[in-house]
């Protein structure tokens, strides 16, 4: 059996959510066109007659503006220290950012091609569905064949599944031997009531106005089942301002409706069942730079 855990890493909004969901077959990681939609690592299971491999997603690594930031590119790091390969997502283009750059840096670091313990290192070149002609994408794998020494480049799709397959057998040729860390049926190591905070927040960066979806926060207050199988669930959108709640809240309290009807759909599909969802909205200044409230939503960087 070949068995192991594979760090997610890139910048933001190269896809990293988009393919591990893709990866494992079902939606666990929120996904939004907005950056830093990822905060916390995500852990999913993929299980098959060959072995189990542990995705573990991260926030896309950034230069931090305040603690939240700081606090996600400790959990990227961390994650990486964790993995037994790490997985670098990128998009199709030969011009490699501030953001690659200390990426591929980090990697040479930590990670140099010397070291007797070295982790394989995965190229994934995502959103090749974009690219006018196949060959363009050989320019791309040479602008960052010239930044690091990959084990592996595969040229993917996470959109439409294009080369998926090939990812998969590629990790599997790179994790070790080991046993199986979970039970076959495990796809995710999150609690349900924390990818229900998730996927309200995930319809929040997608509905409200791109300054306010990063300084929001969800938690979730309740979850409980009832008898007949309905799910009883209420949770707190936290904000950083009066005028922001007044924004997710909306007009005659359209917004939040809005929130919360393509919440309730996303969480009913992951629970396989109806659901009674309540929202709430709460204001916290400045949260993203107080430790106190960071770990209060379940932000504690001395977890890490």
């Amino acid at each position: 059996m070949k068995s192991g855990f594979t760090a997610i890493i890139g910048r933001p909004n190269v896809g990293k959510s988009t393919l591990m969901n893709r990866l494992i077959g079902q939606k666990i990681a929120i996904t939004s066109p907005k950056p830093q939609t990822t905060r916390e690592r995500i852990q999913t299971v993929y299980t098959d007659e060959r072995g189990q491999i542990i995705f573990l997603d991260t926030p896309g690594i950034h230069k931090a503006k305040n603690k939240l930031g700081e606090y996600m590119d400790k959990v990227a790091e961390k994650t990486f220290a964790d993995a037994d390969v790490i997985m670098w997502i990128v998009e199709p283009v030969t011009f490699i950012g501030a953001g690659e750059e200390r990426i591929a840096e980090l990697l040479r670091k930590l990670n140099p091609r010397e070291l007797r313990c070295r982790k394989p290192v995965v190229l994934v070149i995502n959103k090749v569905d974009k690219l006018a002609s196949k060959e363009d994408i050989l320019s791309v794998i040479k602008a960052y064949k010239e930044k690091y020494d990959f084990d592996e480049i595969i040229p993917v799709s996470a959109k439409d599944g294009t080369n998926v397959d090939t990812v998969t057998d590629t990790l599997y040729k790179l994790l070790p031997e080991g046993p199986m860390y979970y039970d076959e049926e495990t796809v995710t190591t999150i609690p349900m009531l924390e990818i229900a905070a998730e996927l309200i927040r995930e319809q929040a960066l997608r509905l409200l106005k791109d300054e306010i979806p990063h300084g929001i926060a969800v938690m979730t207050d309740k979850f409980k089942e009832r008898e007949d199988g309905l799910f009883d669930i209420e949770a707190t959108i936290v904000c950083e301002r009066d005028s922001h709640k007044g924004i997710i809240i909306g007009k005659g309290g359209t917004m939040l409706k809005k929130i919360g009807t393509n919440a309730r759909h996303s969480i009913e599909d992951m629970l396989s069942a109806r659901v009674n969802l309540r929202l709430f909205v709460k204001v916290r200044r400045d949260w993203r730079d107080s430790e106190l409230y960071m770990r209060s939503y379940g932000y504690d960087s001395k977890k890490l």
